[in-house]
C-alpha cells in the first residue's frame, strides 16, 4: 500500500491497518534488522526509533501509545515499562506530537487464542457482540484516552460510554468491515469468519487432572506459536496464518 491508498482509506473508513515498507515508514524496516540481527530488539533507544519512525510520519496531531508490561512484553517490569513510555512520550513530544501513553497488563493473554487467525475470529466476535472481556477493556482505555486527546469529549466517562456504544450499536463492526474491504479483504468477514485460514490439523489438549490455573506464561504460548510458523524467527520467514 502506498500513501495515497492509505490516506484515502483513512479519509473514506476513518482507519487502516497498515505496516511498513520500502516506501512506507522505510527506516522503521531498517532499524528493525539492525535491532534483530544485534540481539537488541529490547533496547529502549531502537524501540523508541522504531515505532516514532511510523507514528511522526503519519503527521499526526496527538498520538495515544499502548506500552505492554509482564511475561508477553519486552518490558517485564514496572520499572522498564515507565522507562520505555517515558521515552516514547518525551520523544515525540520533542517532535511537537502531544502523546500520552497507558502501561498495559500483558502478563497473560488478553484473548483465549493466540494465532494470527485466531486471534482476528475473536475480536470478530468481540465486534459481534459474542464476546468481552480484558481485550475489550484495554481496547475502551486507549480509545478513551484518544477522544479525550482529540478534543471529542469532555470526560473519560463521556468517552467510554460513546465507545461501548459504538461496539454494542454495531457502528465499530461496520467501520472494520469497511476498512477490510477498501484494503482487499471479504466485506462479510465479520459475519463469516469462516474465511479465515484454519490449521490443518486440529488437537486438543487436555488437563490430566482437576485444578484451577492461576497464570499462563505469555510468553512460553507467544514463542509456542512462532515454533508453529506464526511468527518469523529471522525477516525472510514466512508467517503461516492459520496455526495456534
Amino acid at each position: 500500500m502506498d500513501e495515497f491508498a492509505l490516506k484515502h482509506i483513512v479519509r473514506s473508513c476513518g482507519a487502516a491497518i497498515v505496516g511498513a515498507t520500502a516506501d512506507l515508514a522505510p527506516a522503521d524496516k531498517r532499524l528493525y534488522a539492525v535491532r534483530d540481527v544485534t540481539g537488541t530488539i529490547a533496547a529502549n533507544d531502537l524501540i523508541t526509533a522504531s515505532i516514532l519512525s511510523k507514528k511522526l510520519a503519519e503527521g499526526l496531531e496527538a498520538l495515544v501509545l499502548d506500552v505492554k508490561i509482564g511475561s508477553g512484553a519486552f518490558m517485564k517490569t514496572e520499572a522498564e515499562a515507565r522507562s520505555l513510555a517515558n521515552a516514547l512520550v518525551e520523544t515525540a513530544k520533542g517532535a511537537g506530537c502531544p502523546t500520552t501513553a497507558l502501561i498495559t497488563d500483558m502478563s497473560q493473554p488478553l484473548l483465549p487464542a493466540l494465532g494470527n487467525a485466531l486471534e482476528v475470529a475473536e475480536v470478530l466476535a468481540i465486534l459481534r457482540g459474542d464476546a468481552a472481556g480484558t481485550l475489550v477493556e484495554v481496547a475502551i482505555a486507549l480509545g478513551a484516552e484518544v477522544l479525550q486527546s482529540a478534543g471529542a469529549v469532555s470526560s473519560e466517562t463521556e468517552a467510554n460510554v460513546a465507545l461501548t456504544h459504538a461496539l454494542q450499536s454495531g457502528q465499530a463492526a461496520e467501520r472494520f468491515a469497511r476498512m477490510i474491504a477498501a484494503q482487499g479483504g471479504p466485506m462479510d468477514l465479520i459475519d463469516r469468519p469462516e474465511q479465515l485460514p484454519v490449521a490443518p490439523v486440529v488437537y486438543a489438549v487436555t488437563a490430566q487432572t482437576d485444578g484451577y490455573v492461576t497464570t499462563i506464561n505469555g510468553e512460553a504460548l507467544g514463542h509456542a506459536v512462532v515454533a508453529l510458523g506464526g511468527g518469523r524467527r529471522v525477516e525472510t520467514d514466512v508467517v503461516d496464518p492459520a496455526v495456534g
